[in-house]
């Protein structure tokens, strides 16, 4: 079969999809500066696809430039064509950053806490999904049997993530029916960010090449189980030593740990239209759920918006500080990784520099991507961690695609992400 190999280029969007172009390999040395071409509106397809509503219209021209460091060559071995492609950068036409980039969004967010206080995150994605490659039935959650039955996709998916220069931490069956999980090792928030990306879709590819689906959608069945993504994260300082725990602080965090978790609790309810940004993510977080309702932080507790993790049998202090982390929950695959951690960070800064104290009261979160976006509207410090232009295009992006499925029945709504996620 006469075949030439193809490379793509692309960036995980607001609609938390990856987008791009490819071209032929042969090319890739000129696209390494120059990159594809794209343009502003681009940005503004829904995750159903059309474009419903743009401030852009169809002027302008940008470029997604190829990062080396997120360059994905995987081989199945299948005879099928291998995964190669670059998360990337979009640029202006000058090479200067676009105010609308999800990767230069979450850049500024780490360059904002570095000048707040010369720290820097790591982070790691624990991701849930439903594979559609095993029988619904009784006893799935956790077993032997479960684990067992997905054959070879668990071993393709860890395997495919490791040859993507990721490295890969666990895969389980997890409680809801055909539902499993994967976890990637923590990384600076970029690298972690890429990493959530990548494995999420080597693990399309893997299912792909099973003939089956992994379905990463909030609420893949009207009164299923949800599908999360969990950001499990930790502060360090600029030798790379751990500065999250204090076990004299309260609930055992550093002071600028408490100010970190205050500001992301103060934000939440505005957060959640960027972490949980479908119409279909609020279905998942009700009560009953092992999901949050509430900005809250709890000690061990996967009920909480913010859990502190426990420590495992740590032999010392030094071990103790290096295990020690918080799980961010209240976002989902609907969510561009780059966007959600980005945000997180950019509330954690604000935490920060405000020295805000973690409250003992509790906030709802909303019960809807509308009634989010709305205290997203209304939030100053969001405007300004976006910008005007990209704090516009965002809420006409999600408000657009939240008219588009207003009037669907919760199981025909569910349908519709599940084949999108």
């Amino acid at each position: 079969m006469l075949r030439e190999d193809l490379t793509f280029v692309g960036t995980c969007d607001i609609a938390g999809l990856v987008r791009g172009k490819g071209f032929p390999s042969t090319e890739l040395p000129a696209r390494r500066k120059l990159g594809i071409g794209w343009t502003h509106s681009n940005l503004m397809q829904t995750c159903f696809g059309p474009i419903l509503d743009t401030p852009f219209g169809t002027a302008g021209d940008l470029m997604i430039v190829p990062d080396p460091t997120a360059e994905v060559h995987v081989d199945f071995r299948d005879g099928s064509a291998p995964e190669h492609f670059f998360l990337g950068d979009i640029r202006n036409t000058d090479g200067s950053p676009w105010e609308c980039c999800v990767r230069a969004f979450l850049r500024r967010a780490t360059d904002a806490l570095k000048e707040a206080c010369g720290l820097e995150l790591l982070a790691a994605f624990e991701q849930e999904f439903v594979y559609t490659g095993v029988e619904d039935v009784p006893g799935h959650a956790y077993s032997l049997n479960a684990f067992r039955r997905q054959g070879v996709f668990g071993e393709m998916v860890m395997a495919a993530i490791r040859a993507a220069s990721v490295h890969p931490d666990s895969f389980l069956a997890e409680y809801g029916p055909r539902q499993f999980e994967m976890t990637v090792g923590p990384d600076a928030a970029l690298a972690a960010a890429d990493a959530g990306v990548i494995a999420r879709e080597m693990a399309r590819g893997a299912a792909f090449r099973l003939e089956n689906s992994a379905i990463f959608s909030p609420m893949p069945v009207a009164g299923g189980a949800g599908n999360g993504v969990h950001i499990h994260f930790s502060l360090h300082d600029a030798s790379g030593a751990p500065v999250t725990s204090d076990p004299n602080g309260p609930m055992g965090l550093s002071a600028v740990a408490a100010h970190f978790a205050a500001g992301v609790l103060h934000h939440l309810p505005a957060l959640c239209a960027v972490t949980a940004p479908s119409p279909v993510s609020y279905l998942r977080l009700v009560p009953d759920r092992w999901a949050p309702t509430v900005a809250d932080i709890k000690l061990q507790d996967r009920g909480a918006a913010l859990r502190i993790c426990p420590v495992f049998d740590a032999a010392g202090e030094e071990q103790r500080q290096a295990q020690f982390n918080l799980e961010f929950r209240v976002s989902d695959a609907a969510a561009s990784p780059y966007m959600a951690l980005g945000a997180m960070i950019f509330a954690g800064v604000d935490g920060i520099a405000r020295e805000l104290k973690i409250s003992k009261t509790t906030t709802p979160l909303p019960s809807s991507l509308s009634a989010a976006l709305d205290l997203m509207e209304a939030s100053e410090a969001m405007r300004s961690w976006f910008g005007p232009v990209f704090f516009e295009a965002y809420l006409r992006h999600k408000r657009s695609e939240a008219a588009y499925v207003a009037d669907l029945p919760e199981a025909e709504l569910c349908a519709r992400y599940a084949e999108v996620y």
